[in-house]
């Protein structure tokens, strides 16, 4: 395995021990840019441990993480980290959150990991090479789904923290297609959605108003399982983007039109 790969990899689930161990001791919950935006000791724990790993071992590269922001040192390399994704889960108990982990050279996502630690699964990609899941039961390579209509799909959303007051709040959205679907489901990780996509669990995927962070390992784990990233309105898709749509190419542009009404 790839050097930085398989130091992603264990970095993930030595975070994942710290935050299950936080969820059995249990925390403390405060907000940050809303009520419903929140954080928890698990969460800085998490993101402290990452920090800590990729300074010790990778000195010189880029960092940017959810809870400590951007470090810039003039690299190439930059680490994209949300040390816990689905944190509102996480402090009601709901055994749904993730730790994802990328890495980009030059702009271009290199590698990506998003590891759940309630289900024990490791989603990973490296960037040319594929993906693959590691769980108890074994390791398999990812494959996208190929469903084509939308009555046969099941798709994830979710939900921008500004939806009470934001104009682009996805509700417009979520009411074209929803009765459309088969299932719709709002889970609450944008990593794990993304990682379902990939894994063909989900036929796609959308959202908008996300951070780099919500996205960069997922959005390589996609692309590698053979599935197309690219914004709501078919613009091409970037860390910086206000939008992700992700799905099988075939199934891509009849989602993106129906969000759009257009389908």
């Amino acid at each position: 395995m790839n050097e930085l790969l398989l130091f992603a990899t264990r970095l993930a689930r030595e975070t994942g021990a710290i935050v299950q161990g936080w969820q059995r001791r249990g925390i403390t919950i405060e907000t940050k840019s809303s009520t419903i935006d929140l954080v928890t000791e698990a969460d800085r724990a998490a993101d402290a441990q990452i920090v800590r790993a990729i300074r010790h071992h990778w000195p010189t590269h880029d960092l940017l993480t959810e809870e400590g922001g951007a470090e810039q040192r003039g690299s190439r390399w930059r680490w994209i980290v949300d040390p816990l994704d689905g944190t509102t889960n996480f402090a009601q108990a709901i055994p749904h959150y993730s730790i994802s982990i990328a890495l980009e050279k030059a702009g271009e996502l290199q590698l990506g990991v998003v590891y759940d630690p309630v289900r024990d699964e490791l989603f990973s990609a490296l960037r040319g090479d594929g993906a693959w899941l590691d769980a108890p039961w074994g390791r398999v390579p990812l494959r996208v789904s190929r469903a084509t209509a939308l009555e046969n799909a099941v798709v994830a959303t979710g939900f921008p923290y500004d939806k009470a007051t934001s104009e682009r709040n996805n509700v417009a959205e979520f009411s074209r297609v929803v009765r459309r679907l088969r299932g719709i489901p709002r889970m609450g990780s944008a990593a794990l959605d993304l990682a379902y996509v990939a894994a063909g669990r989900l036929d796609g995927y959308w959202e908008y108003a996300l951070s780099p962070w919500d996205m960069a390992a997922g959005a390589l784990l996609v692309r590698e399982a053979g599935g197309v990233v690219h914004s709501v309105d078919g613009s091409a898709w970037s860390l910086q983007s206000p939008s992700i749509l992700a799905a099988n190419p075939a199934f891509a542009p009849t989602l993106r039109q129906a969000l759009l009404g257009n389908g």
